[in-house]
């Protein structure tokens, strides 16, 4: 799905700025508009990498943050037992101490060393109890310090799990996208080979390759050899093609010319196959308009000459596949612009 959807944006890229006829004199610009296309692809391609990658990445830092809140709440349950002990603790000492207290008065009239053995266990007493109420302050510390601390990844944890739901949103949206593209596409395939069914025996073929409709109309059905006019079939299948693509406003077309490898022997302003086959894409651009209210800007015209073949055999029958003309359909990608832009 990434590959169409890449695909589809380097097609329409070169749909926005190729919108006229492509004469030879200007096909190093088409090329430039071409590679611009191309490293704009390769941009938005990156960009979905990196918003997967991040997503990734954002994953796995919930999970290692709900990990250590995890972690903190049984550490924090577990000093809170020990806080609690050491408080009962504390309470016997204090009891055990004033008991201490009242005896000292008694023993005082007593014998001295009774006396001096009451007094000693008294200091070890309130030693103790020193020590206990010092361990119980540290741990009271402790424990404030790691509330502190568990409310700090408290937040954080509402934060990643916000960004990573905006994330979740916006590959939602990207994917409903090319969701109803390729329903649409498909759908428009169907209108399409329904459309031109009857010509189907006489060199034409509608295919679906990512995401894009590709008829393919042989140079038999359209033209005599070495012309640019289009003969009265083809010109009865592009009528029919005209009507179908008038009620799909949402796609863009690109009418390509194809040649074979044999140099072209014609005359008049036409200098070779280059020239021939953007004649007969513009050729094709000017009959489509002038038999349909599709609006021009969706059309582009461009010539590939013989430098794009389907068959690389140098037999006649290689050659008879690669004089032909391609109408490339490709959706308009204004949707998924938008949902990179935010």
């Amino acid at each position: 799905m990434k590959y169409r959807l890449i695909s589809g944006i380097a097609v329409i890229l070169t749909a926005l700025f190729v919108f006229s006829c492509v004469p030879a004199r200007k096909f190093e610009e088409v090329n430039a508009l071409k590679d611009q296309c191309e490293k704009e692809r390769t941009n938005l391609m990156s960009e979905n990498e990196r918003l997967t990658t991040a997503n990734n990445e954002f994953e796995n830092e919930l999970s290692r943050i709900k990990a250590n809140i995890s972690a903190l709440e049984r550490d924090t349950a577990i000093k809170g037992n020990a806080y609690r002990t050491l408080t009962v603790q504390y309470d016997k000492i204090n009891e055990l101490y004033a008991q201490l207290l009242e005896n000292q008065d008694r023993l005082r009239a007593g014998a001295d060393a009774e006396t001096q053995k009451a007094l000693r266990m008294l200091q070890d007493t309130k030693d103790q109890l020193q020590r206990k109420e010092d361990e119980l302050n540290a741990l009271a510390e402790q424990l404030n310090k790691e509330r502190a601390n568990l409310e700090t990844l408290r937040a954080q944890l509402e934060v990643k799990e916000s960004e990573i739901e905006a994330k979740n949103k916006k590959v939602a949206e990207l994917q409903s996208i090319l969701d109803r593209q390729d329903s649409a596409m498909n759908a428009l395939r169907e209108k399409v080979n329904n459309a031109l069914l009857g010509f189907q025996g006489d060199g034409l073929t509608v295919t679906m390759k990512d995401g894009k409709v590709y008829v393919s109309l042989d140079e038999k059905l359209l033209f005599k050899s070495g012309k640019w006019d289009v003969d009265p079939k083809g010109k009865e299948a592009l009528i029919e093609l005209a009507k179908v693509l008038a009620t799909n406003p949402d796609v863009n077309i690109m009418i390509e010319g194809h040649t074979d490898n044999l140099a072209y022997g014609g005359s008049g302003n036409i200098a070779d196959n280059w020239d021939l086959s953007v004649k007969r894409a513009t050729s094709i651009v000017k009959l489509i308009l002038a038999n349909s209210n599709i609006d021009p800007t969706r059309l582009t015209a461009a010539g590939r000459g013989e430098h794009l073949p389907i068959d690389n055999a140098n037999t006649t029958e290689a050659r008879a596949k690669n004089r032909r003309t391609e109408i490339i359909l490709t959706p308009k990608l204004d949707e998924l612009y938008n949902i990179f832009q935010q």
